[in-house]
């Protein structure tokens, strides 16, 4: 069962169906002992490959990295900087759970027309594109924009 928006990553269902159950996958490896929160992702990069990652934690919080940022970080240390999607899986069965906001930023880097695939743990999914998870976001674009001079 699929919520949709207007996100189309172009992905056939059978794809779809493959990154959601590779997030729920790399769920099962979360290495999350204080929060008891696992989370899992999969990455669709454009040339098809699937990356993915999970939430790792450490007694000192600040220094966790969530699976989201996981699976983009293992994708761009192989040299993949294009996206189509990404499914994120949770545990929790009640509603579909959207990415933290430093994940969202980090997304962001590298587009906001990308699919975002939000699962649940009975494989459901509502689709967003990652410009509707981050409205008025803040991107590299920006930072060429004409600025006040001096001072």
């Amino acid at each position: 069962m699929a919520e949709k928006s207007a996100a189309s990553a172009g992905l056939t269902d059978e794809q779809i169906h493959e990154l959601v159950q590779k997030s729920h996958q790399a769920k099962q490896r979360a290495y999350a002992p204080y929060s008891n929160f696992r989370v899992g992702a999969a990455l669709h990069t454009e040339d098809g490959t699937i990356f993915t990652g999970c939430n790792v934690e450490n007694a000192s919080y600040p220094l966790c990295c969530c699976a989201e940022r996981t699976a983009i970080f293992n994708a761009v240390t192989e040299g993949c900087r294009t996206f189509r999607a990404m499914a994120v899986a949770t545990d929790v069965e009640s509603e579909f759970l959207a990415p933290c906001g430093s994940c969202r930023q980090v997304m962001r880097e590298f587009g906001t027309d990308w699919t975002v695939y939000l699962t649940k743990p009975d494989l459901s999914y509502r689709t967003m594109t990652v410009g509707e998870l981050l409205p008025c976001s803040f991107g590299p674009d920006d930072l060429n924009k004409p600025k006040v001079k001096g001072q």
